[in-house]
């Protein structure tokens, strides 16, 4: 029986890919990923695109472990020559191909997408676009990962932006709803192998802007005033928008809304 809709996976379907690898979990649950919670909700990625379309428009633009494009779907009305996506499962790079008309991919109908398949950690890329994006993916990143993938994505960057979104403080229900799934997946990889690598409390603010400074960006933060905000006047979503800047300028200020 399906759990999330009727074109979802069923539990059997879930329980074989949370007890796969990552690379092979994902290959499996390809078909029917944009039938999960997992898929980035249309709202966060409008409301992304929203913040990310003043620094544009772009050449080229890049989407980092992409799954079935949904970043790279944001990345087309902006980009001018080129958008790639890339991710490391085939599954879901087959998906993401299957989505997209001959038109599309060959730029009749805006610019020309393309698909790799690479591990984030190495990319096959050097200056190669004005924007990068990621939704959902950092998880699949240990902490000590964190800062060599990060240094991947400025060097896929001429002088461009790399936006993603903030944690969720430890005021948010979803902080710990996250940190729940996190203990969950930490008492499966004691005691099952292959690891399956996807954990939400990892990503914290603090450690992902001093990487993201280690790494040669300039680090600022910007609201989503689409989500609102809370009590005490903070913004309910921000976006980190991290900047690789241009030799001639100088670094960008970090704002703290």
């Amino acid at each position: 029986m399906p759990v999330f809709t009727s074109q979802g996976p069923s539990l059997r379907e879930l329980t074989v890919q949370a007890l796969s690898s990552t690379e092979h979990g994902y290959d499996l649950l390809a078909p029917k990923f944009d039938h999960t919670p997992f898929r980035t909700p249309e709202r966060i990625l409008d409301a992304c695109a929203e913040a990310l379309r003043p620094l544009g428009p772009f050449a080229a633009g890049l989407d980092v472990c992409c799954g079935t494009g949904a970043g790279v779907e944001i990345l087309r009305p902006m980009c001018r020559e080129h958008v790639t996506g890339v991710d490391f499962s085939a599954g879901m790079l087959a998906e993401a191909r299957a989505a997209l008309t001959p038109d599309d991919r060959l730029g009749d109908r805006g610019p020309v997408v393309d698909w790799v398949r690479a591990d984030a950690r190495a990319l096959p890329f050097i200056e190669g676009f004005d924007v990068a994006v990621s939704f959902g993916a950092f998880g699949h990143f240990l902490p000590a990962e964190r800062p060599g993938l990060f240094r991947q994505v400025h060097g896929a960057l001429r002088p461009g932006a790399f936006p993603l979104g903030a944690p969720q403080p430890l005021t948010s229900p979803w902080y710990w709803a996250m940190l729940g799934f996190d203990g969950a997946m930490r008492a499966r990889n004691l005691l099952w192998r292959p690891r399956f690598v996807m954990y939400y409390r990892t990503f914290g603010l603090a450690g992902v802007r001093a990487d993201l400074e280690r790494a040669g960006f300039a680090v600022e933060l910007r609201p989503l005033e689409e989500f609102g905000r809370r009590d005490d006047g903070s913004p309910r979503w921000r976006l980190v928008v991290a900047r690789k800047p241009f030799l001639h300028e100088g670094p960008v200020t970090s704002a703290r809304p």
